[in-house]
């Protein structure tokens, strides 16, 4: 087995090397432009064949509903000529950046006669030929959700048609997938000739050239260098005032010292893994912890024993820097629109929405690695997030202390483990329920902190006694469909099919592979073939 990772730096970049790189995102936002323009195209076109053929009266070709899909984009394909997947999109976009509608000029002779050149994209060898291949291959994994939102083969919220890019909208980014020549990778982390004596922090590109990063590269060099991972892509996106390279690996399985024991008398809802030595503490003796996510305390374990292993506070990054914040957005409001002074206000406002985010993602990591370093069973509720967030009195809370990010990582990181993951079921009274004698206390409310049980006289924090029937909930439950993907998907809001049809197509994060497909070709939720890299369509040359 191996799992699909990424690790992110944040870059160190010249003036030059900036222009560079904001050319390669220009280009793959250009290129998902003019592909969707040219599938409009051709299904426009498409349609007004259809509706000049004999037995077609008017009005027989297909309308758009108010997202901009075609209302019989589920009925059919649009015909031959309509491109649909990313590498019919590739082809289409191929042809098209060589044909005079792409570019052309007039030349005139020494004996003043004129000819037309066809000179197509003139611009298009000073980018990566590959940044126009995943562009429309992104565009191609619209299009599809599109479609199977239309016709029920995705759950979740409707996906709506995909839209134009503008240049002034988020920053960009564009991908680049690794190619192995010779036994050497286009794509090489670390480089002993670097400039200022500093080449083990670079990453080097195919024609961008060799990019410094701020962090140290070491761990994934030496990974690389002993065969525990191969570079499969690098992502680059511009961010606030700043680049970042995300490379994604697909990187061997955690050393069998970090993974938890695999426990024979539990079900198998995530692969385990064979010959495993002991991690920590006795994992089955301590049996299934229950967490409990709230505002006050952002997650309190309890084991089926009875015993608080783990209570942990609530940063509220947001709360914090709240005030800065306003003062910040003020700030910006206040200044004349298209100013350069505006534009200063707004990339100061931007860092410090960015200094929120990564306090609160730090902080989240650290939790999730305590929690599944220590315990290979932990059970977590189904909550309803969406729907919480509805209540405009608790609705910064609860997106501030981001539950549904904190079941994600836990899920992915105990799988990595060979651990469990449970999902109670979301109607469970967990909180209302004694877990002294079982008793069900219907009065209970939000501002009641301490649980104190009229029938037993018992008497317990409110969060510690949920964490507890969680715990005892798993212990007499099989799950026999909830696996950890699906705990993640459900609880962050999202439905488990939505997050298998993304991870489906292409490169995925933090995913297993599977070693045997079953036919050549084929790929499981997540999962790559032995030889590929990149994305899962094969490009033609540009």
């Amino acid at each position: 087995m191996a799992r699909h990772t990424s690790f992110r730096f944040c870059l160190d970049l010249s003036v030059e090397q900036e222009r560079v790189l904001s050319r390669h995102v220009g280009a793959a936002r250009f290129a998902f432009n003019q592909a969707l323009r040219l599938h409009k195209d051709a299904r426009a076109m498409a349609d007004r064949e259809q509706s000049s053929a004999p037995g077609s009266g008017p009005g027989s070709g297909a309308a758009s509903d108010d997202d901009g899909a075609p209302s019989d984009i589920d009925d059919s394909r649009g015909g031959p000529g309509v491109p649909w997947s990313g590498f019919d999109l590739i082809n289409a976009f191929n042809a098209w950046k060589r044909s005079e509608a792409a570019g052309r000029r007039f030349v005139v002779g020494p004996d003043g006669t004129t000819d037309l050149v066809v000179t197509g994209l003139v611009w298009r060898d000073q980018v990566l030929a590959q940044v126009f291949e995943e562009a429309a291959v992104d565009l191609g994994r619209g299009l599809k959700a599109c479609k199977d939102s239309r016709t029920g083969a995705r759950k979740g919220p409707r996906v709506g048609f995909p839209r134009f890019k503008k240049k002034s909208h988020a920053g960009g980014s564009f991908r680049i997938r690794n190619k192995t020549t010779g036994g050497r990778s286009s794509i090489r982390v670390g480089n002993k000739g670097g400039q200022g004596g500093n080449g083990a922090r670079s990453v080097t590109l195919p024609k961008i050239g060799t990019l410094r990063v701020r962090e140290d590269t070491r761990r994934l060099r030496r990974m690389i260098a002993t065969g525990r991972a191969r570079i499969l892509s690098v992502t680059v996106s511009r961010g606030v005032n700043r680049w970042w390279i995300s490379i994604t690996v697909e990187a061997a399985d955690l050393h069998p010292a970090a993974r938890h024991t695999p426990q024979p008398d539990r079900p198998t809802d995530i692969d385990v893994g064979q010959d495993n030595t002991q991690h920590g503490k006795a994992q089955g003796e301590q049996g299934w912890v229950g967490v409990d996510r709230g505002l006050h305390d952002l997650a309190v374990a309890g084991s089926s024993d009875g015993t608080e292993v783990l209570r942990v506070t609530n940063q509220r990054a947001l709360r914090r820097g709240l005030p800065r914040l306003r003062r910040l957005s003020r700030a910006a409001s206040r200044k004349k629109r298209g100013s350069k002074n505006r534009l200063k206000a707004v990339v100061r406002l931007g860092r410090q929405y960015a200094r929120i985010r990564d306090r609160r993602n730090h902080y989240l990591h650290q939790v999730s690695n305590q929690l599944v370093k220590n315990h290979a069973q932990l059970v977590l509720e189904d909550l309803n997030i969406t729907g919480m967030t509805s209540n405009r009195k608790l609705s910064r809370a609860i997106s501030d202390a981001a539950w549904g990010e904190l079941a994600r990582q836990v899920t992915y990181k105990q799988a990595w483990r060979g651990g469990h993951v449970m999902l109670a079921d979301r109607w469970f009274p967990s909180s209302k329920t004694c877990s002294s004698c079982g008793t069900l206390r219907k009065a209970l409310t939000l501002k009641d902190r301490v649980f104190a049980c009229g029938t037993c006289g018992h008497v317990m924090d409110r969060d510690l006694n949920a964490a507890l029937n969680l715990a005892a909930w798993a212990e007499n439950h099989t799950p026999t469909t909830t696996t950890a993907s699906t705990a993640a998907a459900s609880d962050a809001g999202r439905d488990a099919a939505r997050v298998g049809d993304r991870q489906a197509a292409g490169p995925v994060n933090n995913a297993h592979r599977q070693d045997t497909p079953t036919h050549p070709g084929s790929r499981d939720r997540g999962g790559k073939g032995l030889n590929d890299v990149g994305t899962s369509q094969t490009a033609p040359a540009a």
